[in-house]
């Protein structure tokens, strides 16, 4: 409401200044509200003290002062809690409104500034002191309140809450600083910028303050007008469209043609508009739906279009499951289904551990689950999946040489689809499962391409988050998802793809591993797999452990299920064919049902032998025991390698003869000795391809036997790598071998000292049973594996005659490393 002229309130009286050109008045706390002179507006009265203030007032015929509260939230305000600056108002008639207020008009006639208050009891009365305003026009004046006028009949244009006679009534009032004073009431401000303006007393400052106001307030308008223009012409336009394709499909109905086509493209439509999809695909999605509705349905590049629209569609984008970051819940699932693993567990439990504090900082892990066949990497993703409540899906990398496989073909060609991560994911169906990337040690490379390079923008937790398919062209986000790949071994991974990667590595099984995991796990599953759960069929522990020792070999446990699974298929054989059937597997009885023992109980020599020395090897199926044979023969110095040895093999059995010769006068042999004799260097099982430094100090130890007569003991296993002066260097694989010892029924083991940290995590069973002994150098292996010296340092000469002339012996030539063939004895 605007004003309505002084005379409305001609009864009520301004109240008179004293000597000092003070006025005193009754005062009204207002809350949210400021009241400029000549303005008419409602006040609603709820406080007592100011119905008190108001009664007052009126009975007296006196006028009031509105000072506004600096805090609105304050229920009952104390003088410090009020502005200084206030009005003098006259009142009307109070009146009762139906919801219980009272509500009376007031009428602001002049600024006061508050002296002292003289009355706090009750309600509040102050003394004021009346501001007087320069209402002087001039030219600067004129052309100021034109300008503001200006402006606010664009605001009240673009404002629809402004009322057009808002600037009717402005145009009509003279005064420049009640023209301010009126627009100020009619914008929307804050309390604070309405106070200030009613402290300005001159009303040139005044206009200038409401002109920088108008300003603003017409920024934001043209700007809420031109949103509102660009939201009406995209709602008339999606309007027209819905109108136009009505249209196309009645007049299509009346002519009888069968649209399944358009019905299709219409299906299409309504499920890229339901689906979850980034802006960026679903902008991509609606692209090649649009080239879709201007071919012929008969145009061959519609299939490919629908089958791409088809794949966007159904990969997850959004849909994730609810992981469960019950930690109890997690150990118990992993218990249930795996026997030990202790370093992996402990790894997925500390990751929802970490998930339950931080859910929205943790990185999916990128883990790489490293050891030999049987060991249970592959099972433990599956049991890590049904822990978290995620689904599990495996992509086999395993012979992969084409990179296409992993990023997927182009559309231009015939045929073309994503690559196996892409489907990976869609048949998962959500955007976090476990994804395993199974026995990634054997992809390959060739023309096509390098798959492993292709999974470096997977496995980067910076990169993954906007994954890259050749076929798609759209990013997809993979941050969310749990990879865990398996290999066998690292020597294969590239570089960079291993730093990728979080190694944990799985050690073979000791015998008591296996009698634990076959009792637990393996004889239940294979009793319920073969229909002979109820049937009472038990394998005594010695059966068990028959089986391990002589019909399987191995750091896993998959042959041994194997074995468990062909005992039950014969007894289940008999069960079927109603016959008699013996319900206890004895040690004596595996014969009957798995035939004679397929190794034996150790590989190890019965007698401690010249030349003949136990060495240790690392395999990709685990630790194993290698024998290293020398002979020695009359020639001329000449050394003949056998059994399939690397180079890196050769190069040490060639370090082992030198310091062998560099030690002669300390080992009691001839000097001469070395001229006249030819050395063989045979490895056993010359089938399978033998490479690394680490028999080293086993091919000294066999050399220094064979030249000085001295037995070597059969119940030594080694390993290390030996330098020219003696030093015995750290090796690879320590675990497995130490492991391979123990299976082999070996008592003494030698080690490098630098290798003492490998053993850590290795059984305390198995260090108990063993004798470990950290060397340094030969002096200490020697004097750990060889017995006393034979009378006789010089070496047997053999019976066979000697060579006619020395032209008919040829040197023998080095034996090639085996190219891309995994080795015995690693580093």
């Amino acid at each position: 409401m605007f004003g309505q002229g002084i005379n409305d309130f001609y009864n009520v009286r301004d109240a008179e200044p004293d000597e000092n050109g003070l006025i005193e008045a009754a005062l009204i706390p207002l809350r949210d509200m400021v009241i400029y002179p000549n303005m008419v507006t409602p006040l609603f009265v709820g406080r007592d003290r100011s119905m008190a203030a108001i009664m007052a007032a009126q009975a007296n015929e006196q006028t009031v002062i509105g000072v506004g509260q600096i805090d609105p939230s304050v229920p009952d305000p104390k003088p410090d809690d009020l502005f200084v600056f206030g009005t003098e108002m006259a009142l009307g008639r109070l009146m009762r409104m139906p919801d219980g207020t009272t509500s009376v008009l007031a009428q602001g006639r002049r600024r006061v500034e508050i002296v002292e208050f003289t009355r706090t009891e009750n309600y509040y009365r102050v003394k004021a002191r009346p501001v007087f305003e320069n209402n002087k026009k001039t030219r600067e004046t004129e052309a100021l309140m034109r300008a503001v006028l200006a402006l606010f009949e664009k605001c009240v244009q673009l404002n629809r809450n402004l009322p057009e006679e808002a600037y009717i009534y402005a145009m009509n009032v003279d005064e420049p600083g009640w023209l301010a004073d009126l627009i100020a009431s009619s914008l929307d401000l804050s309390i604070e910028e309405r106070q200030s303006i009613l402290e300005l007393i001159d009303p040139m400052e005044r206009l200038h303050r409401i002109s920088v106001l108008l300003g603003r307030e017409l920024d934001v308008l043209e700007l809420e007008e031109q949103i509102n223009s660009q939201v009406q012409q995209e709602v008339d336009r999606n309007q027209r469209e819905v109108y136009l394709r009505e249209q196309m499909r009645v007049i299509q109905s009346e002519l009888g043609e069968a649209d399944i086509f358009q019905q299709d493209l219409n299906d299409l439509r309504e499920r890229i508009d339901q689906a979850s999809m980034p802006e960026e695909v679903h902008d991509k999605a609606l692209k090649e739906l649009n080239r879709l509705l201007l071919m012929p349905p008969m145009a061959p590049e519609v299939g490919i279009i629908r089958t791409y629209l088809d794949w966007l569609l159904d990969l997850p984008w959004t849909k994730a499951s609810e992981d469960n970051l019950d930690i109890e819940h997690a150990a118990k699932v992993l218990d249930e289904e795996h026997y030990g693993l202790p370093r992996a567990k402990d790894r997925i439990l500390e990751h929802i551990a970490v998930r339950k504090l931080a859910p929205d900082k943790m990185r999916s892990p990128i883990l790489c689950f490293v050891g030999p066949p049987g060991t249970g990497k592959t099972s433990l993703g599956r049991s890590i999946a049904k822990a978290l409540g995620r689904e599990f899906v495996r992509v086999s990398l395993g012979g992969v040489r084409d990179e296409a496989e992993i990023r997927g073909h182009r559309r231009t060609y015939i045929g073309a689809l994503p690559g196996r991560i892409i489907q990976t994911m869609r048949r998962a169906g959500t955007v976090n499962p476990v994804f395993m990337l199974d026995e990634i040690d054997k992809l390959g490379q060739d023309f096509r391409g390098d798959p492993s390079s292709a999974l470096l923008e997977v496995l980067d937790p910076e990169q993954n988050n906007a994954y890259s398919d050749h076929y798609l062209e759209v990013p997809y986000d993979l941050s969310k998802v749990m990879f865990i790949t398996t290999a066998n071994i690292l020597d294969t991974i590239p570089p960079a793809l291993l730093d990728r990667l979080e190694v944990i590595e799985f050690a073979g099984y000791t015998e008591e591993e296996k009698l634990s995991i076959a009792r637990r796990f393996l004889i239940p599953r294979q009793l319920e797999q073969n229909g002979l759960a109820d049937k009472g069929l038990r394998f005594d522990e010695k059966a068990i452990q028959t089986m391990i020792r002589e019909y399987t070999y191995e750091a896993g446990v998959r042959n041994l299920e194997r074995e468990i699974a062909n005992v039950c298929r014969k007894v289940a054989r008999r069960v079927a064919s109603e016959k008699s059937f013996t319900r206890r597997i004895t040690p004596d009885s595996l014969d009957r049902y798995l035939g004679p023992a397929h190794y034996l109980q150790s590989k190890l020599e019965e007698n401690d032998q010249v030349g003949l020395v136990t060495g240790l090897a690392w395999t990709e199926g685990g630790g194993d025991i290698m024998a290293v044979e020398i002979t020695l023969m009359p020639g001329k110095g000449n050394m003949l390698l056998t059994g399939q040895l690397g180079e890196v093999m050769q190069e040490s059995a060639q370090a082992a003869l030198s310091y062998t010769r560099s030690r002669a006068k300390a080992l009691n042999i001839k000097e001469n000795t070395f001229e006249k004799t030819d050395i063989h260097i045979h490895v056993p099982e010359g089938a399978v391809p033998k490479d690394g430094p680490s028999a080293g100090i086993t091919l000294a130890t066999a050399l220094i036997s064979a030249f000085t007569g001295r037995k070597a003991s059969s119940k030594v296993g080694m390993t290390g790598e030996i330098t020219l002066r003696g030093r015995v260097l750290p090796v690879g694989g320590i675990k497995e071998k130490v492991l391979a010892a123990h299976r082999a029924g070996l008592k003494k083991v030698l080690v490098p000292t630098r290798n003492k940290k490998d053993l850590i995590e290795i059984h305390k069973k198995v260090l108990r049973e063993l004798q470990i002994i950290y060397v340094d150098s030969m002096d200490e292996v020697l004097e750990q594996v060889l017995g006393p010296a034979a009378r006789k340092s010089a070496p047997p000469r053999a019976k066979t005659a000697k060579p006619k002339t020395s032209r008919s012996r040829k040197r023998p030539a080095r034996v090639p490393a085996s190219v891309g063939v995994v080795t015995a004895s690693g580093t």
